[in-house]
C-alpha cells in the first residue's frame, strides 16, 4: 500500500456495533507510529504458526522490523514472505487494534536504514549502526546481542489494513490500495 493518497476506510457492518463509525486513516496512522510493540505472524515449513513480539516502525507506507537471520521468523519470510503485524490494546472496552498484512521483503537502501536507525535510536535508545546487508548492534555496552552479525531489516508494504475500534461503539474498518 503505497501511501502517496489517502486509502478509503471501509466500515465492515457486519462486525461492527450499530451506529459505529469507520475509523479514520489519521487514527490508524497515528497508531502504527506510536505503538512500542507488535505482534510478528509467520509460518513455520510444517504450517504451524509463530508469532513474535518486536518494535517495528512506520515508515512512508511499510513498517519496518529487524531480526536476526538464525532467528525462526527470518527462516519462516526466506520460505514465505507472507506475514502479520498487529498492534493495539489489551482493554476490551476501548482502544484500538490495527492489523497490517503483507509481504516482508529486504531492506538495503542505505538513505532509508539511515532514517530507520535513527527512528530505532530516538524512540527506543536502541543504537544500530548501518551497513550494507542491513543493521549492526553499536558496541556500547547497553544494546543487545552486541555480537557483531548483520541484521536484516524487513520492510511490509500492507496488502490490507484492519483497524478494529472498541468504546462507545465498536467498528471493523477495512483500508486496501
Amino acid at each position: 500500500m503505497t501511501i502517496s493518497t489517502t486509502p478509503e476506510p471501509v466500515l465492515h457492518p457486519d462486525f461492527s456495533s450499530p451506529g459505529a463509525v469507520a475509523t479514520s486513516w489519521a487514527e490508524v496512522v497515528a497508531a502504527l507510529e506510536g505503538a512500542g510493540i507488535f505482534r510478528l505472524s509467520t509460518v513455520r515449513a510444517d504450517g504451524r504458526p509463530h508469532v513474535c513480539p518486536l518494535p517495528a516502525m512506520w515508515l512512508d507506507g511499510r513498517l519496518f522490523f529487524v531480526t536476526g537471520l538464525e532467528e525462526q521468523k527470518a527462516r519462516n519470510l526466506a520460505r514465505d514472505p507472507r506475514c502479520v503485524l498487529s498492534t493495539g490494546t489489551d482493554e476490551y472496552r476501548r482502544g484500538l487494534d490495527v492489523v497490517v498484512e503483507g509481504r516482508a521483503e529486504r531492506c538495503t537502501d542505505r538513505p532509508v536504514l539511515e532514517v530507520l536507525a535513527q527512528m530505532w535510536r530516538d524512540r527506543l535508545d536502541w543504537p544500530y549502526d548501518v551497513d550494507d546487508d542491513g543493521f549492526r548492534h553499536h558496541v556500547d555496552g547497553h544494546a543487545p546481542n552486541p555480537d557483531g552479525a548483520s541484521l536484516p531489516v524487513f520492510g511490509v508494504r500492507p496488502d490490507k489494513i484492519l483497524a478494529f475500534s472498541r468504546g462507545e461503539h465498536f467498528a471493523q474498518t477495512r483500508f486496501r490500495p
